[in-house]
């Protein structure tokens, strides 16, 4: 039994860490795309209950531990693209082409290998772009709210240096306490905290599937499919990648029409459950990420209350929480966006396309970030390596780094 409670626990704070981490940014994604409160907490549900579901198939399937989560850099997405044309059924329709497309890289590798094709420079620069807005949000609550954004910032910094992994829950529960203690005592008077599912019928339009279906699919499939699977190969593991996609794929499409925008692998969480924290024994590691997605299941009846923290709270004080989730994943975006010297003005051209948030024939600043970048590189003239004799650097000046 005590063999059993070290996977068992490790499985459930890999739950907590994740939900508590980034609904926030699941949220706010969700209603910036037009989606209302109830409709926003239905999407939070059916991602938590396909999410869970997916994690306990996949670990007892492969016996290795799959952790599985939602896109949280394609949450962040959504605030960058805002409300599109035809609402959020338009953005449903959008969620369903990006399951469909992570299915179709299931079935056919060739393109998982044109998605892992596209320079690192331009991604991260792209990701870097798109949570930029979010990454700054802590600053401006500082300013708008001090004396409920300072408490939450305090708590960040202090857990970041002694509890990482614990830093954004705890912060996130400094700033809920703060809100509690200044809502008044009918604040939550006609919210409904019951679980509850809205389902939404999909519609389409071709901007809407270039500036949000396209950009959704290679952020998830960049930010999350890749380097999930490196966090599984860095711990011994190689699960089948084409499963993976599929089974995720299907998750996503069922839940796109209750308001789920996409499902994939852990990246953040996955060591989590793959280290050995989880379990000495690499063959028991599995139990973990299925004790994740159960009780990923469970948090997802607390969507409602989820749901209402966030309408309670003034909205900045929210994306502030979002932000300060996100700071190490847009710092990783921006070490990956100029890591090579020769792709640094194409990666800069993508991040400050994408972080104007230009809306350019309805279609969104990520999509034109994209195609910026990758036009300014293609352009860009081919350095040559020097076939010569080495010149004489005696008399110069070293170069430095």
């Amino acid at each position: 039994m005590s063999r059993l409670l070290q996977p068992v626990l490790a499985g459930v704070v890999t739950a907590l860490v994740g939900f508590a981490s980034s609904f926030a940014i699941v949220l706010a994604g969700l209603r910036a795309v037009g989606a209302t409160e109830q409709q926003a907490a239905s999407g939070l549900l059916a991602l938590c209950v396909t999410m869970g579901l997916t994690a306990v198939w996949l670990g007892v399937r492969h016996r290795m531990p799959i952790s599985i989560a939602w896109s949280t850099p394609g949450a962040a997405l959504l605030v960058s693209t805002g409300t599109l044309p035809g609402g959020f059924r338009t953005a449903i329709g959008a969620f369903l082409v990006c399951a469909l497309l992570i299915i179709v890289a299931g079935l056919f590798p060739i393109l998982g290998r044109w998605i892992a094709a596209i320079p690192k420079s331009i991604a991260g620069a792209m990701l870097a772009g798109v949570l930029l807005s979010l990454c700054i949000a802590p600053v401006r609550a500082l300013v708008d709210v001090p004396t409920l954004a300072g408490p939450a910032i305090l708590t960040w910094l202090v857990l970041n240096r002694f509890a990482r992994r614990w830093a954004v829950p705890a912060a996130l529960a400094v700033a809920a306490l703060a809100i509690a203690v200044t809502s008044p005592a009918d604040g939550l008077a006609g919210i409904p905290l019951r679980p509850a599912v809205e389902f939404q019928a999909p519609d389409w339009n071709v901007p809407a599937l270039v500036s949000l279906a396209l950009p959704l699919f290679l952020v998830t499939m960049a930010s999350q499919n890749v380097p999930g699977m490196a966090v599984l190969a860095g711990y011994g593991y190689r699960p089948p990648l084409r499963g993976i996609l599929l089974g995720t794929g299907l998750a996503s499409a069922v839940a796109a029409p209750f308001g789920g925008h996409a499902v994939n692998l852990a990246a953040i969480t996955a060591a989590l459950a793959a280290s050995p924290d989880a379990d000495p024994d690499p063959g028991r590691r599995w139990i973990a990420s299925v004790t994740g997605g159960i009780s990923m299941v469970v948090l997802g009846l607390s969507a409602g209350l989820a749901t209402a923290l966030v309408m309670l709270s003034p909205p900045v004080l929210i994306e502030a929480v979002a932000g300060l989730a996100l700071l190490g994943a847009f710092a990783a975006a921006v070490a990956t966006a100029v890591e090579e010297p020769s792709g640094r003005e194409a990666a800069a051209v993508t991040f400050v396309v994408t972080a104007s948030g230009i809306t350019l024939l309805g279609v969104g600043a990520a999509f034109w970030g994209l195609l910026a970048g990758g036009l300014l590189l293609l352009l860009q003239p081919r350095r040559r390596t020097p076939t010569g004799p080495p010149a004489d650097t005696r008399s110069q000046v070293p170069a430095t780094r």
